[in-house]
């Protein structure tokens, strides 16, 4: 099981856009496996939150500033920066929608991969992961009605229970048998449902681009300015996340730990409210996120290996 989850995690940037491409192909068939998409991202969330502990909140004492900087660039700066650029570069709600949604979704599980290989702040880290995912089924439905409310009407009270359904309570069911067993189920287990974690990302996007197929299928040029917008965007958060972390924080742990959780999107969730939620055409720029996120994390991490060692070269001579 350890080989086949390296395998995928390798194989991650490549099986992606493959399973984007078999849901289109399967388009059919995908449709009729919608329902299984909340009860797929729920093992997801519970496998990921096995190795978390109700302590990693303790996290918000020693480093307040860096944790609400964490979720103020999550869900104000960079909502803002997507609704502009959508705003200016396209005449359609529903893709505004799409692209502030693609940035609003809570940080990614996996942001703790890079955070760990970049030598960040693990523990901090895991503190952004959980506080940013227990608030997610109350910020992403107020920034949603402040986009969508006036023109798309959506239920808001059955979102925030969707969200703790498929967010919190696998979260603290996760991290409850973590603390039960004192860590031991995370040993036991942990490395048996990890490529099933990864498995479930593909499944997800398979089954949800088969909902937005009509619009793949239409090739023309709204759809290749979609691709680069959403390239541009998740690009951009990766360079604002280290930008502002060089002038913020001095230590390189601190702004590893503030690039990775301010790159890394939960993408996943955002399919899902999406195609829940609102028309296919939302979920366009969200799926497509997908494809560049673990891509773009590894080019950030080569970038932020010169910018430790001129920084640390800076300080010798100093």
């Amino acid at each position: 099981m350890r080989i086949f989850n390296l395998f995928l995690q390798k194989w991650m940037p490549i099986l992606t856009p493959l399973s984007l491409i078999l849901g289109v192909l399967l388009k059919d068939i995908g449709h009729q496996l919608l329902f299984l998409i909340p009860l797929i991202f729920a093992f997801m969330t519970f496998a990921s939150s096995l190795n978390m502990t109700f302590g990693d909140v303790k996290g918000v004492r020693k480093h307040p500033k860096l944790i609400l900087m964490s979720i103020a660039f999550l869900h104000i700066l960079m909502p803002i920066w997507a609704y502009f650029l959508s705003v200016v570069i396209f005449d359609d709600h529903l893709l505004t929608i799409g692209f502030m949604l693609s940035v609003a979704v809570p940080t990614g599980v996996t942001s703790v991969i890079w955070v760990n290989i970049s030598k960040g702040n693990l523990p901090l880290c895991l503190s952004i992961i959980l506080i940013d995912t227990l608030l997610a089924p109350f910020i992403m439905p107020f920034l949603l009605k402040i986009i969508a409310g006036q023109s798309i009407h959506f239920d808001t009270t059955s979102l925030i229970f969707d969200l703790l359904w498929m967010i919190v309570v696998p979260s603290i069911l996760g991290i409850l048998l973590n603390e039960l067993s004192k860590g031991k189920i995370q040993k036991r287990w942990g490395p048996l449902l990890a490529p099933f974690s990864k498995l479930s990302i593909f499944a997800i996007v398979m089954i949800n681009s088969s909902v937005i197929a009509p619009y793949l299928l239409t090739v023309n040029g709204e759809l290749f300015i979609v691709i680069i917008v959403v390239f541009c965007l998740a690009f951009s958060g990766y360079a604002f996340a280290l930008l502002m972390g060089h002038f913020l924080w001095k230590n390189t742990t601190d702004i590893a730990t503030f690039l990775f959780t301010g790159g890394m999107r939960n993408i996943a969730v955002g399919v899902v409210i999406a195609t829940t939620y609102f028309p296919a055409k939302v979920a366009m720029p969200i799926v497509f996120g997908m494809l560049f996120q673990q891509v773009l994390a590894a080019i950030f991490y080569r970038i932020f290996e010169k910018y430790q060692k001129n920084k640390s070269i800076k300080v010798a001579t100093m």
